[in-house]
């Protein structure tokens, strides 16, 4: 198992700097998030071959890896421009994957919730192109419902990577996404079983409690959707049923397993959060 960090609080830090900032707050391993001057959201990937180079320069002198790759495009419309866009990106970012010797990716079902069987029907388009080339790279994908995409679910988007029929697709389970997901977090793990390969680890409070009214949005009835991505323990996220529920399915021993830190409320205090979620990772690491 990888233990990483999305570095997107650090994003000002210069590309080529970045790896050694990582390795200085304890981190071996990264889950690249976009960022403008690399891979940007939504759009072409921004960097050459020369680019992509010297970054796997600057990570092998730091003694990191990239664990994974997040592109985040418009890969279910649904807009049928913006679909064949992002399929174009989408092979654009494999490529750059590829040079980085990293071998996964993982992403989010986009899409529209309130347009959510046309957006269906643009994802399953989009993987027909892609997945012969995520199998002729030999890279890996894994897939989180996410809030205001046409899946938010948690047992809907494991049903989905089923569907998909590839031992090259898994599931990636985003714990600040806990109470969008149903808040059944132990019953969507364990129904996910050995397809959960990847999770996310933040915290968040839960939108659904005090009868809905934790936050108040006007008008009333809007479709917000409402989440953070804290430092463990500052939000309402059961982390001893989190771990032992992970422990339980053997995900520790798991060597495709990527455990990210993913917090992205504290950028007046980037390094101090990214310390403490190591540090209180690795404690509840060693005792599950």
């Amino acid at each position: 198992m990888k233990i990483a960090l999305d570095p997107y609080m650090h994003r000002s830090t210069p590309l080529l700097e970045l790896p050694g900032l990582v390795a200085d707050l304890g981190y071996e391993h990264i889950e690249l998030s976009p960022r403008e001057d690399f891979m940007p959201f939504f759009r072409m990937p921004r960097a050459d071959d020369a680019k992509v180079k010297a970054f796997k320069k600057a990570l092998d002198a730091a003694g990191v890896s990239i664990a994974a790759n997040l592109p985040l495009y418009r890969w279910s419309g649904p807009d049928e421009d913006q679909r064949q866009a992002a399929v174009r990106y989408w092979k654009r970012a494999i490529e750059i994957t590829v040079q980085l010797d990293c071998n996964v990716m993982n992403s989010e079902f986009n899409g529209r919730p309130e347009n959510a069987e046309t957006s269906e029907g643009m994802f399953w388009k989009s993987m027909e192109e892609l997945l012969p080339v995520f199998e002729r790279e030999g890279v890996e994908l894994r897939l989180e419902p996410h809030p205001d995409d046409f899946v938010e679910d948690g047992i809907t988007a494991v049903d989905m990577v089923r569907g998909i029929n590839s031992n090259l697709v898994s599931y990636l389970y985003c714990a600040p996404h806990t109470f969008h997901m149903g808040g059944n977090m132990v019953e969507i793990m364990e129904y996910a079983g050995d397809l959960l390969t990847q999770v996310h680890l933040a915290d968040c409070f839960d939108h659904t409690a005090s009868s809905g009214l934790r936050y108040i949005t006007n008008p009333p009835g809007n479709t917000v959707r409402v989440h953070q991505h804290l430092d463990i323990g500052q939000g309402e996220v059961k982390w001893d049923d989190f771990f032992a529920t992970l422990n339980k399915l053997g995900f520790g021993s798991n060597d495709r397993a990527i455990m990210t830190s993913c917090v992205f409320a504290w950028e007046d205090r980037a390094e101090e959060s990214s310390r403490f979620m190591r540090t209180t990772v690795d404690s509840y690491v060693s005792q599950w």
